[in-house]
Parts: structure tokens; C-alpha cells; sequence
């Protein structure tokens, strides 16, 4: 067992595609993780198969680098402000963070949120301005940035004294000093965190106290809890108490004990490199697994019984931000293509979830066909719905709804969002006019390069909603947008939803191209020739706001009086393909997307047309 004195706690923080995986790739590497004849595959640390396809991570995970005889715990943190929960409980097991900004970026928005956590923690940054050699990186304006924003955030006189390497995570590089001929590997960046980073602040032998920050699940096991040790320790077999503990005011001052139980340390583990190592004892200032108790939870306490006063604080969990339904597939090609699942099944399904995803809520509103499910935003709930479909499950799911609350006078709230928006000038026009519709204010406009500029906005989630494929039509796919929660604020009135209707089918069957010719200058289409369709199914975007119902399977009626070489003429236009998000935004408030393991497609919420109009007249008369 590693003496706490030896032990470096550091979590990787960053904006999203800041390189914080592959700079993870590079210390494995450099640490002797693996064998040298070992084959390893890039950002290792996104186990994840939609982690790999995204390019992005989603989970915080461990791992662990021994170097000249001190034990460094690395802790790789997700960079979308969707899953920034994980950010803030894991901050609390670490004594540093390695800060990364791209070189040619600078600091982006979630560069600022999980700095501004970092700092409200006491903790002291290590700066690294990573990927210094791409084609347009400018080191000095992204460090000049990033000390005006530690300034900005109320960094303390040492936090803004912080040590700064350049590199690249990619080429497996970092250095001190850009001018100085490039090293070979990373060896600055090791001796920085063991000379900066303080070892952890722990009394060796005093009675065990731990707080979990992390869950995992096992289906042999149960729930693991995952934390710092802060003091004593604590032997495989050993018992100890688990406390868990609830604000008792809303200012955050004051705790209780809430539930409290006997338990027993059935299995211990420790990260060695990669994986966990199972140990029989564990000790302050390192960051172990434990399993054992039936009911684990962000922020228990685990505690030796010899402890007077054990209990800590609470952690605070973020509270979800936008709902969606998630309903049974009613569909006339449910189970064709996956499983088709019950009522029950989806229930399950999401309380399995919830075992490990705590930002994650779901409630049963005692609907025959379907449950409400909560999260931290579209992308937090997209990424669910994408590893169900990948499970072979067929359901469908409604439009995204942002979560509205009542203030201390009753006035209704709804949550607010810091956007950034690098767009380039001839385009900023159209981005400022449509986002202001959607109750955006616009706060500050800068250019950061040729004939770029920087947009900085605050718009209600909801305005956000359905914007992000215009935003990369109206500027070509050359605009970068960015986005994070910040609060809320009072709501800001109606926003006109999408401008334009759907094309509904009217008929079952296989879509012909002698239809889909004439439906083309309607709209844009989502189908091809021969893909099946049925009644209320969506087969496409109408150019005009009201829906317009068609019959994508007619055929040509077959006369004496034809051309040979009619049907080789037809010319039909690229279909827009809709992804799972794509879809998501898409839809209005009446439509669903029908999710299989096969396809992605958008319906009508009540297939029959007689039955919509009985709906849409009831809702009128009620309104």
C-alpha cells in the first residue's frame, strides 16, 4: 500500500475536444502502463463504443501512473456541459486539476464552469496549452485568456500563480518552455504534478471516514461506491457505519442524518493503471472502490463505528433540466425490426440506469404507454436513447420539454443558457436575427480571427430547441456553437416553434419514385424509393407551416400510352437523412420519433388523420 505522502490526486478538466483523452493516451505510455509490444488503441479511456464513435467522454474514469516511486491517480473527466454532475463529485476526490486549453480555441464555456468549480474548492490549477502545434494555434493569446478568465472567475493570488506547460497530448509532447528545443516525451508534465500537486491532507491514524462520489454497478455485486480515503483505514471483512445525510435548510449550512446502517467491506479495489486491483486493505489519501452494502449513494459516508462524529456534508446532485417521454411502440412495424418492448420493460430499463446515473429522474405517471424521463439536457437523454436502441430495444420518444419551477413569490422560472457562438462575419447577421426571435440577448461581440467573430448570448434552453441544424445551415457548417446551463431565470414569454409543417402518409405501403418526383418540389423528403411507410408516419419537411397529407406509395397507373423511358428520367433529391438528435430537435409538440435498432423515424402522435383533427378541434374549443 502507497503511503499518502507518495499519492498525487489530479482530475484532466476541459471544454470539449480540448484533447483531454489523448493526453490521458500519452501519460499511460510515458508511465510504462503497457507492455512495449502491447497493441493499444487511441483514447483508451473511452471504453465506451458511442464514446469512441463521438469522439467524446461521458463517464469520469480512474486510472493510475507509477513514476520514480510516487502512485498518481488520474481522474478523466467529460467535457459536454451535459454531463458536467460528473465534473463537480469528482472534483472533491482530487488535491489538483490539469486544466487543458486548445491553443487555437482558447477558453470555451466549459472551460469556464469547471474552472469556476475547481477554484471554489481551493484547488490550484496546473495549466496546459495542449495541442501547441496544430495550424492556427496561437499559445500566448490562449494563455493571455485563460489568466484573464482566473481573474475573472476570483482566482485567489496563488491559484492565479499557476505553472504552465505547452505540448501535445497527440504527439505525446510537453514542455515548460515553447522556445526550448522539443522534448521527446513527458516527463515536465510529471514532474509538475509531483512538485505542484500536494499530496493529500489525510491523518494516517485516525479512525476510517470516506464519502462516496462515484457509483458503479455489478450485477453480481450491487452497487460500488468509489471515493477518497481522507483518514485511517479500512481491511477487507472489516465493518463499518454508512450515513447518509440531507440539507436540513436551503441555504446549504446545516445537515442531518437521514438513514444509517451497519455494513461490512465485502470486496476492496484500488486502480492499478487501467483496472482494478482487488486489495485487503485500503488507506488515506488514495481512491478506492468498495462494495458490501445493498444501498449505495452519491455522498454516503462510510465510517469506522469508533468515530464520534462522522457525518459529512451532502454532495449536491444537479437537478435535471429538460423531460421527455418515453413511450411504447404503437406503431404498425413495432417488433420488426428489434424488440418491441412493454410498459414494463422500459420501467426497468431505466431503473437500471438510474443505479449509476444520478443526474438521471423518471416518473411514473400512471400512463398505460409510457414514462417521463428526466435529464440534464437533449444530449444527456440522447446518449440513453442511443444505448437502448443499441440493446435492440424499439420504443418512441416525445419532443424535449425544459423544466419550469415556481420562485419564492410564485413566479414561473425556466432555465437559462450561456451560449458562445464563433461564426464567420457574412453569416452573423442571419445567427443574431433568428436567435433573437428565440428570446436570446445578445451580451458581448468580439472578433478572434480573420473575418471571425465570437458571439456571447443568454437564451432559455428552449430557445435552443430545434435551432442547432439551422444554425449549420444558415453559416454554411462553418459556425461553432456552444452552450451551458447557468441557472434560471423568469420566463421569457412564447417562442414561435418550427416554421415549417410535415408531410404526413396517407397510405401503408413501399414509396414509389414516380410519387416521391411530385412530393419533392412540396419539401424536403426523408425517404427513398422502396423504404415502407405507413399511416401518420413523417415522410418529409413541407415548404409551407401547416402539414400536408400525401400518398407516398401511389403508382403510375399503367395505360397502353407510355414512354419506354419514362421511369429512367426520374431525378430525385438527396433525402435528408435524420439522426437520433437531428430527429429529436425536429419534431413538434404532436409528433414522436419511433427509435429501432435499424432506423430512425418521426410519426405523428395519433396515426389516424380522422382522429388528429378530433384532436386539434378539442384543443382548439379548450383553448
Amino acid at each position: 500500500m502507497t503511503t499518502s505522502d507518495r499519492i498525487r490526486n489530479v482530475a484532466i478538466i476541459a471544454h470539449i475536444d480540448h484533447g483531454k483523452t489523448t493526453l490521458i493516451d500519452a501519460i499511460l505510455r510515458s508511465g510504462k502502463v503497457f507492455r512495449d509490444s502491447a497493441s493499444v488503441e487511441e483514447r483508451v479511456m473511452d471504453s465506451n463504443a458511442l464514446e469512441r464513435e463521438r469522439g467524446i467522454t461521458i463517464k469520469a474514469k480512474h486510472c493510475s501512473v507509477d513514476w520514480r516511486g510516487y502512485r498518481i491517480n488520474i481522474v478523466d473527466t467529460p467535457g459536454h456541459a451535459d454531463f458536467s454532475g460528473e465534473v463537480e463529485r469528482v472534483l472533491s476526490m482530487v488535491d489538483s486539476v490539469l486544466l487543458l486549453v486548445d491553443a487555437a480555441e482558447g477558453p470555451m464555456p466549459q472551460t469556464r464552469y469547471v474552472l469556476m468549480r475547481a477554484l471554489r474548492l481551493g484547488l490550484r490549477p496546473i495549466v496546459i496549452i495542449n495541442k501547441a502545434d496544430r495550424k492556427g494555434a496561437d499559445p500566448d493569446r490562449a494563455l493571455n485568456q485563460t489568466f484573464d478568465l482566473f481573474l475573472e472567475l476570483g482566482a485567489s493570488d496563488a491559484q492565479a500563480d499557476f505553472p504552465v506547460l505547452y505540448g501535445s497530448g497527440l504527439e505525446g509532447w510537453m514542455t515548460r518552455n515553447l522556445d526550448a528545443p522539443r522534448p521527446e516525451g513527458i516527463e515536465d508534465l510529471f514532474e509538475t504534478i509531483v512538485d505542484y500537486v500536494p499530496a493529500p491532507d489525510v491523518v494516517k491514524e485516525a479512525p476510517f471516514l470516506m464519502q462516496v462520489s462515484t457509483l458503479a454497478w455489478s450485477d453480481y455485486l450491487g452497487r460500488i461506491g468509489c471515493g477518497r480515503v481522507l483518514q485511517g483505514s479500512l481491511r477487507r471483512g472489516e465493518s463499518f457505519q454508512r450515513l447518509r445525510t440531507a440539507w436540513t435548510k436551503t441555504d446549504g449550512k446545516d445537515f442531518a442524518i437521514v438513514e444509517e446502517s451497519r455494513e461490512e467491506a465485502v470486496h476492496l479495489w484500488v486502480t492499478d493503471g487501467l483496472d482494478r486491483e482487488e486489495v485487503d486493505s485500503i488507506g488515506a489519501g488514495d481512491i478506492v472502490w468498495i462494495s458490501g452494502p445493498a444501498e449505495i449513494s452519491i455522498g454516503d459516508t462510510f465510517a469506522s463505528p469508533e468515530l464520534e462524529r462522522p457525518a459529512l456534508p451532502p454532495l449536491d446532485i444537479e437537478e435535471p433540466t429538460v423531460s421527455m417521454f418515453f413511450l411504447v411502440n404503437s406503431g404498425p412495424f413495432a417488433g420488426r425490426e428489434g424488440r418491441a418492448v412493454t410498459i414494463r420493460q422500459l420501467r426497468e430499463r431505466i431503473e437500471r440506469e438510474l443505479r449509476t446515473d444520478v443526474a438521471l429522474r423518471m416518473e411514473d405517471l400512471d400512463r398505460a404507454d409510457g414514462i417521463k424521463v428526466s435529464g440534464r439536457g437533449d444530449f444527456h437523454l440522447a446518449i440513453l436513447i442511443e444505448e437502448m436502441r443499441r440493446e435492440g430495444m424499439e420504443f418512441c420518444v416525445s419532443r424535449p420539454e425544459v423544466i419550469t419551477r415556481l420562485d419564492g413569490n410564485g413566479r414561473l422560472q425556466e432555465p437559462l443558457e450561456q451560449v458562445f457562438i464563433d461564426v464567420p462575419i457574412d453569416y452573423q447577421g442571419p445567427v443574431i436575427e433568428k436567435l433573437s426571435r428565440r428570446k436570446a440577448e445578445l451580451i458581448s461581440m468580439e472578433p478572434t480571427g480573420i473575418n471571425v467573430v465570437r458571439l456571447e448570448l443568454e437564451i432559455p434552453s428552449r430557445g435552443l430547441i430545434g435551432y442547432r441544424n439551422e444554425f449549420l445551415t444558415d453559416t454554411r457548417g462553418l459556425g461553432i456553437l456552444n452552450s451551458r446551463f447557468t441557472g434560471y431565470t423568469s420566463w421569457k414569454g412564447e417562442i414561435a416553434s418550427r416554421t415549417r409543417g410535415s408531410l404526413v402518409s396517407m397510405d401503408r405501403g413501399e414509396c414509389t419514385s414516380y410519387q416521391l418526383e411530385n412530393l419533392q418540389v412540396r419539401g424536403v423528403l426523408f425517404v427513398r424509393p422502396l423504404d415502407r411507410v405507413y399511416e401518420g408516419m413523417i415522410v418529409g419537411e413541407h415548404c409551407r407551416p401547416n402539414d400536408l397529407p400525401c400518398n407516398p406509395t401511389k403508382q403510375k397507373a399503367l395505360t397502353n400510352h407510355r414512354s419506354s423511358t419514362k421511369d429512367s428520367t426520374v431525378v430525385l433529391n438527396v433525402p435528408r437523412t435524420l439522426t437520433l438528435e437531428a430527429a429529436l430537435e425536429w419534431i413538434d409538440e404532436d409528433e414522436l420519433v419511433e427509435v429501432t435498432p435499424r432506423s430512425i423515424r418521426v410519426r405523428k402522435a395519433i396515426l389516424d388523420a380522422e382522429q388528429r383533427r378530433k384532436a386539434a378541434k378539442k384543443l382548439s374549443q379548450a383553448s
